[in-house]
């Protein structure tokens, strides 16, 4: 073997020694949906002592990430633990009517408890949601590894910086792409394949919007692609499968594609 590499291989790991531990930021994700769901987690409180005593050993985790990641914070990591600890209850509660959301949309479902334990729909939007607070808090960086821990786990791929309105809804899942800078109304129910991506990627356009709008109560149909940073999908819409969508469509519109002509979408 090569010295030189050796060394330069030597370097590298000592530089990513400063990096938290992928597994640690796993435990941690862990322990924050079991803390926020009795259905995921393997623990039992027999009292609310004990109960307590979890989330303060699961936020000592949190401390040691972002001391980790001090280089790349922008604000003290106190600050970012407690903004964290107040926004636990609205994600909480948003989650809750995903869950909701996600029972009612799919006649599949038979309990709420099966949806918070099975749903990879589910999982993905709660891990989304706790990403998304981190990305706003400036921790970046342990965002992105949150984010890409759903995505290995389901197969969905949902930037942490996208924001998505109340009781979404992710029916299936496996294939999903929304990209950074989609914005999604409430009760938007989306079926697997779906990208909701950018025209572009060019690096020039990192600081602007370059994904779609999606308006309130849209329904999105397996495999539909739609891309652009100007383009707005209106609310009631429904959009068919295997569609492609680069430009905006008004509120209630229908959009499919005729078998007969199948190069020409039909409105």
């Amino acid at each position: 073997m090569d010295e030189a590499f050796l060394r330069h291989l030597y370097r590298e790991h000592h530089r990513v020694n400063k990096l938290p531990s992928p597994r640690l930021i796993a435990d941690w994700l862990d322990g924050i949906l079991q803390f926020l769901f009795p259905e995921m987690s393997e623990l039992r409180f027999t009292t609310e002592q004990a109960f307590r005593q979890h989330y303060r050993t699961n936020d000592l985790k949190l401390f040691t990430i972002l001391d980790a990641l001090a280089e790349h914070l922008t604000v003290p990591a106190d600050e970012i633990r407690s903004g964290f600890a107040e926004q636990l209850p609205t994600i909480h509660a948003t989650l809750i009517e995903d869950a909701g959301a996600i029972l009612a949309g799919d006649p599949a479902a038979v309990s709420r408890v099966e949806v918070i334990t099975t749903y990879p729909g589910f999982y993905t939007l709660a891990v989304h949601r706790i990403a998304h607070c981190m990305h706003g808090l400036g921790v970046v960086l342990l965002a992105r590894m949150l984010s890409e821990i759903a995505h290995g786990k389901t197969g969905i791929e949902i930037h942490p910086a996208a924001r998505i309105g109340r009781r979404f809804c992710i029916d299936h899942g496996t294939g999903v792409v929304i990209g950074e800078t989609v914005q999604i109304g409430d009760d938007v129910k989306m079926y697997q394949g779906v990208t909701l991506g950018a025209l572009s990627v060019q690096k020039e356009m990192a600081r602007t919007k370059r994904h779609p709008t999606i308006g309130d109560r849209v329904i999105i149909y397996a495999g539909a692609t739609i891309l652009g940073g100007d383009t707005v999908i209106g609310a009631d819409s429904i959009i068919g499968g295997n569609t492609w969508i680069v430009k905006s469509v008004p509120a209630d519109s229908r959009i499919y594609y005729d078998w007969r002509v199948p190069e020409r979408p039909v409105k």
